[in-house]
């Protein structure tokens, strides 16, 4: 049997109707599959990322990717995000965060999701390595940001490189004096 469509509700003849019911829609993207051993890593003196998908290979849905940060790893300063949420799921060990004016540690299993405008920060919790999967929706390219990251750390780059892409991968620094108390202490 053989469904019919319509010529009112076609998706060729009308681009705002959605498909018949029991029809999956298109995807916006094809299936994303990353495998562990074939993933680009950056690494810089405290973590190691593992780059999983940007936002090209998303249509700009998301950008995702893995950091192992050791023990004592310093993290993001503090910042935000114009545009993106940022998205933390801790997968083992600790994970100090500063959301806001409010700092906690996140442990394994525990998932947290900072919107745009909101000042935050991380760091390995003192005595504790930690994994964390993190994801930015939409995506905006940021794997260039950590290469960048990576070379500044390296002295390859010029820190200022950092400030001057702060649009462009929507990375604002600020200040938290919370934040600074907390690793002073």
């Amino acid at each position: 049997m053989t469904a019919q469509t319509s010529p009112q509700t076609s998706p060729e003849t009308s681009p705002e109707t959605s498909p018949e019911p029991g029809t999956p829609a298109a995807a916006p993207f094809p299936p994303l599959l990353t495998r562990h051993a074939e993933a680009e890593t950056c690494a810089d003196p405290s973590s190691v990322m593992t780059l999983l998908a940007d936002s090209h290979q998303t249509a700009d849905g998301f950008t995702s990717y893995r950091s192992t940060f050791a023990e004592g790893a310093v993290g993001a300063p503090a910042h935000f995000h114009t545009k993106a949420t940022e998205i933390f799921f801790v997968l083992s060990g600790s994970l100090r965060v500063l959301v806001g004016e409010e700092i906690t540690v996140l442990g394994a299993g525990d998932f947290l999701a900072v919107p745009p405008h909101t000042p935050h920060a991380f760091a390995a919790a003192p005595g504790c390595e930690a994994d964390v999967l993190f994801v930015f929706t939409p995506g905006m390219g940021r794997f260039d940001y950590l290469r960048l990251l990576g070379r500044v750390t390296r002295g390859e780059a010029d820190p200022k490189e950092i400030a001057a892409s702060a649009e462009q991968y929507d990375n604002h620094y600020c200040d938290s004096p919370v934040w600074r108390a907390a690793l002073e202490g």
